[in-house]
Protein backbone atom coordinates (compact mmCIF):
# COMPACT_ATOMS: atom_id res chain seq x y z
CA UNK A 1 0.00 0.00 0.00
CA UNK A 2 1.15 3.54 -0.79
CA UNK A 3 1.60 6.00 2.09
CA UNK A 4 -1.39 8.09 0.98
CA UNK A 5 -3.59 4.99 0.97
CA UNK A 6 -2.35 3.94 4.41
CA UNK A 7 -3.00 7.44 5.76
CA UNK A 8 -6.57 7.48 4.41
CA UNK A 9 -7.27 4.04 5.88
CA UNK A 10 -5.79 4.97 9.26
CA UNK A 11 -7.88 8.14 9.37
CA UNK A 12 -11.04 6.14 8.74
CA UNK A 13 -10.14 3.62 11.45
CA UNK A 14 -9.04 6.21 14.00
CA UNK A 15 -12.19 8.29 13.63
CA UNK A 16 -14.44 5.24 14.06
CA UNK A 17 -15.80 4.72 17.56
CA UNK A 18 -15.43 1.35 19.23
CA UNK A 19 -14.67 0.99 22.92
CA UNK A 20 -14.17 -2.48 24.35
CA UNK A 21 -17.36 -4.47 23.90
CA UNK A 22 -18.74 -2.12 21.21
CA UNK A 23 -16.40 -2.62 18.27
CA UNK A 24 -19.05 -3.08 15.57
CA UNK A 25 -18.38 0.12 13.60
CA UNK A 26 -14.68 -0.67 13.38
CA UNK A 27 -15.36 -4.27 12.36
CA UNK A 28 -17.57 -3.10 9.48
CA UNK A 29 -14.81 -0.88 8.07
CA UNK A 30 -12.31 -3.73 8.27
CA UNK A 31 -14.70 -6.25 6.72
CA UNK A 32 -15.32 -3.95 3.75
CA UNK A 33 -11.59 -3.37 3.29
CA UNK A 34 -10.42 -6.99 3.36
CA UNK A 35 -13.35 -8.83 1.73
CA UNK A 36 -11.91 -8.77 -1.83
CA UNK A 37 -8.56 -10.14 -0.64
CA UNK A 38 -9.54 -13.16 1.47
CA UNK A 39 -11.41 -16.42 0.97
CA UNK A 40 -13.71 -16.21 3.96
CA UNK A 41 -14.71 -13.85 6.76
CA UNK A 42 -16.36 -14.97 9.97
CA UNK A 43 -17.29 -13.40 13.29
CA UNK A 44 -16.93 -15.61 16.34
CA UNK A 45 -19.22 -15.55 19.36
CA UNK A 46 -16.88 -13.19 21.19
CA UNK A 47 -17.11 -10.68 18.34
CA UNK A 48 -13.66 -11.19 16.81
CA UNK A 49 -13.56 -10.63 13.05
CA UNK A 50 -11.60 -13.47 11.40
CA UNK A 51 -10.42 -13.03 7.80
CA UNK A 52 -9.10 -16.26 6.27
CA UNK A 53 -6.70 -16.88 3.39
CA UNK A 54 -6.90 -20.61 2.78
CA UNK A 55 -3.78 -22.70 2.22
CA UNK A 56 -2.19 -25.84 3.60
CA UNK A 57 -2.58 -27.33 7.08
CA UNK A 58 -0.01 -24.99 8.69
CA UNK A 59 -2.06 -22.29 10.43
CA UNK A 60 -0.76 -18.80 11.11
CA UNK A 61 -2.74 -16.38 13.29
CA UNK A 62 -2.07 -12.65 12.90
CA UNK A 63 -3.87 -10.46 15.42
CA UNK A 64 -4.63 -6.78 15.97
CA UNK A 65 -7.21 -5.47 18.42
CA UNK A 66 -10.05 -3.23 17.27
CA UNK A 67 -11.16 -1.80 20.60
CA UNK A 68 -10.17 1.48 22.20
CA UNK A 69 -10.33 2.67 25.79
CA UNK A 70 -13.40 4.70 26.63
CA UNK A 71 -16.01 5.46 29.26
CA UNK A 72 -19.47 4.18 30.18
CA UNK A 73 -22.32 6.01 31.84
CA UNK A 74 -22.85 4.80 35.41
CA UNK A 75 -25.25 7.34 36.91
CA UNK A 76 -27.14 10.52 35.97
CA UNK A 77 -27.78 12.90 38.87
CA UNK A 78 -30.83 15.11 39.38
CA UNK A 79 -29.05 18.13 37.86
CA UNK A 80 -28.18 16.29 34.66
CA UNK A 81 -24.52 15.67 35.38
CA UNK A 82 -23.29 12.26 34.28
CA UNK A 83 -21.01 10.00 36.30
CA UNK A 84 -19.11 7.24 34.56
CA UNK A 85 -16.61 4.42 34.83
CA UNK A 86 -13.51 3.91 32.73
CA UNK A 87 -13.42 1.10 30.19
CA UNK A 88 -9.77 0.11 29.87
CA UNK A 89 -6.77 1.74 31.49
CA UNK A 90 -6.81 5.54 31.78
CA UNK A 91 -4.25 7.98 33.16
CA UNK A 92 -6.88 10.09 34.88
CA UNK A 93 -5.32 13.60 34.56
CA UNK A 94 -5.55 13.49 30.76
CA UNK A 95 -9.35 13.30 30.97
CA UNK A 96 -9.95 16.68 32.59
CA UNK A 97 -11.62 19.14 30.16
CA UNK A 98 -11.66 16.63 27.29
CA UNK A 99 -14.56 16.87 24.87
CA UNK A 100 -16.42 13.57 24.55
CA UNK A 101 -19.14 11.97 22.46
CA UNK A 102 -21.89 9.96 24.14
CA UNK A 103 -23.27 7.33 21.79
CA UNK A 104 -26.90 7.40 22.87
CA UNK A 105 -29.95 5.54 21.67
CA UNK A 106 -31.08 8.57 19.63
CA UNK A 107 -27.68 9.41 18.20
CA UNK A 108 -24.42 10.98 19.28
CA UNK A 109 -24.46 13.69 21.95
CA UNK A 110 -21.48 16.01 22.60
CA UNK A 111 -20.26 16.61 26.12
CA UNK A 112 -17.27 17.80 28.11
CA UNK A 113 -15.52 16.29 31.11
CA UNK A 114 -15.41 18.47 34.19
CA UNK A 115 -14.45 18.45 37.84
CA UNK A 116 -14.65 20.74 40.85
CA UNK A 117 -12.61 23.87 40.00
CA UNK A 118 -9.30 24.07 41.87
CA UNK A 119 -10.18 27.66 42.87
CA UNK A 120 -12.78 26.32 45.34
CA UNK A 121 -10.84 23.26 46.52
CA UNK A 122 -9.11 23.00 49.85
CA UNK A 123 -5.33 23.01 49.41
CA UNK A 124 -5.08 19.40 50.58
CA UNK A 125 -7.61 18.32 47.95
CA UNK A 126 -5.69 20.08 45.16
CA UNK A 127 -2.68 17.89 45.95
CA UNK A 128 -4.60 14.62 45.78
CA UNK A 129 -4.50 12.38 42.68
CA UNK A 130 -7.40 12.90 40.28
CA UNK A 131 -9.95 10.11 40.68
CA UNK A 132 -12.57 9.17 38.08
CA UNK A 133 -15.18 9.36 40.85
CA UNK A 134 -14.55 13.12 41.06
CA UNK A 135 -15.11 13.74 37.35
CA UNK A 136 -18.41 14.20 35.54
CA UNK A 137 -19.72 14.70 32.00
CA UNK A 138 -21.66 17.87 31.25
CA UNK A 139 -23.94 17.77 28.18
CA UNK A 140 -25.59 21.11 28.95
CA UNK A 141 -28.68 19.55 30.54
CA UNK A 142 -30.31 20.70 33.78
CA UNK A 143 -32.03 17.49 34.89
CA UNK A 144 -31.80 13.73 34.63
CA UNK A 145 -35.00 13.75 32.57
CA UNK A 146 -33.43 16.08 30.02
CA UNK A 147 -30.41 13.79 29.68
CA UNK A 148 -32.60 10.71 29.28
CA UNK A 149 -34.64 12.50 26.60
CA UNK A 150 -31.40 12.74 24.60
CA UNK A 151 -31.23 8.94 24.56
CA UNK A 152 -28.52 8.70 27.20
CA UNK A 153 -28.98 5.97 29.79
CA UNK A 154 -26.92 3.90 32.19
CA UNK A 155 -24.60 1.85 29.98
CA UNK A 156 -24.25 4.43 27.19
CA UNK A 157 -20.73 4.26 25.76
CA UNK A 158 -18.52 7.33 25.56
CA UNK A 159 -15.47 8.11 23.42
CA UNK A 160 -13.07 11.03 23.28
CA UNK A 161 -14.01 13.66 20.68
CA UNK A 162 -10.74 13.76 18.76
CA UNK A 163 -10.34 13.78 14.98
CA UNK A 164 -7.40 12.29 13.13
CA UNK A 165 -4.86 14.96 12.17
CA UNK A 166 -1.60 14.71 10.20
CA UNK A 167 1.34 16.57 11.75
CA UNK A 168 4.75 17.28 10.21
CA UNK A 169 6.35 14.59 8.07
CA UNK A 170 4.72 11.19 8.54
CA UNK A 171 3.56 11.85 12.13
CA UNK A 172 -0.15 11.86 12.93
CA UNK A 173 -2.30 12.44 15.99
CA UNK A 174 -5.71 10.98 16.75
CA UNK A 175 -7.63 8.75 19.09
CA UNK A 176 -7.53 4.95 19.18
CA UNK A 177 -4.22 4.68 17.34
CA UNK A 178 -3.77 1.92 19.92
CA UNK A 179 -4.46 -0.26 18.06
CA UNK A 180 -6.05 0.95 14.83
CA UNK A 181 -2.44 1.28 13.63
CA UNK A 182 -2.12 -2.49 14.00
CA UNK A 183 -5.44 -3.00 12.23
CA UNK A 184 -4.29 -0.86 9.29
CA UNK A 185 -1.01 -2.75 9.12
CA UNK A 186 -2.79 -6.11 9.11
CA UNK A 187 -5.24 -4.94 6.43
CA UNK A 188 -2.30 -3.87 4.28
CA UNK A 189 -0.57 -7.21 4.79
CA UNK A 190 -3.69 -9.12 3.73
CA UNK A 191 -3.89 -7.09 0.53
CA UNK A 192 -0.30 -7.90 -0.45
CA UNK A 193 0.76 -11.21 1.10
CA UNK A 194 1.22 -14.44 -0.81
CA UNK A 195 1.78 -17.66 1.14
CA UNK A 196 1.11 -21.35 0.83
CA UNK A 197 -0.03 -21.52 4.45
CA UNK A 198 -3.46 -20.78 5.92
CA UNK A 199 -3.68 -17.28 7.35
CA UNK A 200 -6.15 -16.27 10.04
CA UNK A 201 -6.13 -12.49 10.35
CA UNK A 202 -7.95 -11.88 13.61
CA UNK A 203 -9.19 -8.41 14.45
CA UNK A 204 -9.86 -8.90 18.12
CA UNK A 205 -12.26 -7.40 20.66
CA UNK A 206 -11.85 -6.43 24.31
CA UNK A 207 -8.05 -6.29 24.39
CA UNK A 208 -8.09 -3.22 26.61
CA UNK A 209 -9.99 -5.08 29.33
CA UNK A 210 -7.86 -8.22 29.51
CA UNK A 211 -6.98 -9.60 26.06
CA UNK A 212 -10.32 -11.42 26.06
CA UNK A 213 -10.87 -11.63 22.31
CA UNK A 214 -7.35 -12.80 21.54
CA UNK A 215 -7.53 -15.52 24.17
CA UNK A 216 -10.81 -16.80 22.76
CA UNK A 217 -9.51 -16.79 19.18
CA UNK A 218 -6.24 -18.50 20.06
CA UNK A 219 -8.01 -21.40 21.75
CA UNK A 220 -10.63 -21.65 19.01
CA UNK A 221 -8.24 -21.56 16.03
CA UNK A 222 -5.36 -23.43 17.68
CA UNK A 223 -2.76 -21.97 15.27
CA UNK A 224 0.75 -23.32 14.79
CA UNK A 225 2.16 -19.80 14.97
CA UNK A 226 0.67 -16.54 16.26
CA UNK A 227 1.91 -12.97 15.90
CA UNK A 228 0.13 -10.10 17.66
CA UNK A 229 0.64 -6.50 16.56
CA UNK A 230 0.21 -3.58 18.93
CA UNK A 231 1.78 -0.29 19.96
CA UNK A 232 4.62 0.36 22.39
CA UNK A 233 6.20 3.32 24.20
CA UNK A 234 8.79 5.23 22.14
CA UNK A 235 11.66 6.98 23.86
CA UNK A 236 11.49 10.09 21.66
CA UNK A 237 9.63 12.32 24.11
CA UNK A 238 11.47 14.59 26.58
CA UNK A 239 12.12 13.27 30.07
CA UNK A 240 12.11 9.55 29.22
CA UNK A 241 15.18 7.59 30.31
CA UNK A 242 16.63 5.67 27.38
CA UNK A 243 16.83 2.44 29.36
CA UNK A 244 13.09 2.59 30.09
CA UNK A 245 12.06 3.11 26.45
CA UNK A 246 14.99 2.25 24.16
CA UNK A 247 12.95 2.19 20.94
CA UNK A 248 12.24 5.13 18.66
CA UNK A 249 9.81 6.24 15.98
CA UNK A 250 11.10 5.82 12.46
CA UNK A 251 13.73 3.25 13.44
CA UNK A 252 11.76 0.19 12.36
CA UNK A 253 9.19 -2.21 13.84
CA UNK A 254 9.72 -3.48 17.38
CA UNK A 255 9.99 -7.14 18.32
CA UNK A 256 8.88 -7.50 21.95
CA UNK A 257 10.58 -10.44 23.65
CA UNK A 258 9.20 -9.87 27.15
CA UNK A 259 6.38 -7.59 28.32
CA UNK A 260 5.11 -6.24 31.65
CA UNK A 261 8.52 -6.33 33.34
CA UNK A 262 8.78 -10.07 32.85
CA UNK A 263 5.26 -10.85 34.09
CA UNK A 264 3.51 -10.72 30.72
CA UNK A 265 4.09 -12.24 27.33
CA UNK A 266 7.28 -14.25 26.76
CA UNK A 267 8.09 -14.63 23.08
CA UNK A 268 9.29 -18.04 21.91
CA UNK A 269 13.04 -17.70 21.18
CA UNK A 270 12.53 -19.59 17.92
CA UNK A 271 10.01 -16.98 16.79
CA UNK A 272 12.32 -14.12 17.74
CA UNK A 273 15.20 -15.75 15.86
CA UNK A 274 13.00 -16.26 12.78
CA UNK A 275 11.83 -12.64 12.84
CA UNK A 276 15.41 -11.37 13.13
CA UNK A 277 16.62 -13.57 10.26
CA UNK A 278 13.67 -12.61 8.08
CA UNK A 279 14.24 -8.91 8.73
CA UNK A 280 17.92 -9.26 7.85
CA UNK A 281 17.11 -11.19 4.67
CA UNK A 282 14.78 -8.44 3.46
CA UNK A 283 16.92 -5.55 4.75
CA UNK A 284 14.28 -4.44 7.27
CA UNK A 285 15.56 -2.50 10.25
CA UNK A 286 14.02 -3.78 13.49
CA UNK A 287 14.26 -2.88 17.17
CA UNK A 288 14.25 -5.30 20.11
CA UNK A 289 12.40 -4.61 23.34
CA UNK A 290 12.27 -6.18 26.77
CA UNK A 291 9.42 -4.30 28.38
Amino acid sequence: MELTEINALLEKLSNANGISGAEGAVAKIIRDEVAPYVDEITTDRMGNLVAIKKGDDFKIMLAAHMDEIGLMVQYIDEKGFIRFVGVGGWYNPVLVSQRVILHGEKGDVPGVLGMKPPHVMEEADRKKPIELANLFIDVGAHSAEEVEAMGITVGTTVTIDRDYQPLAGTVVTGKALDNRVGCAMLIGALKEMETKHTIYAVFTVQEEVGLKGAKTAAFSLNPDVAIATDVTIPGDSPGIERRKAPVFMGEGPVVVMVSASGRGHLADPRMVDWLKKTAKKHDIKIQLEVG
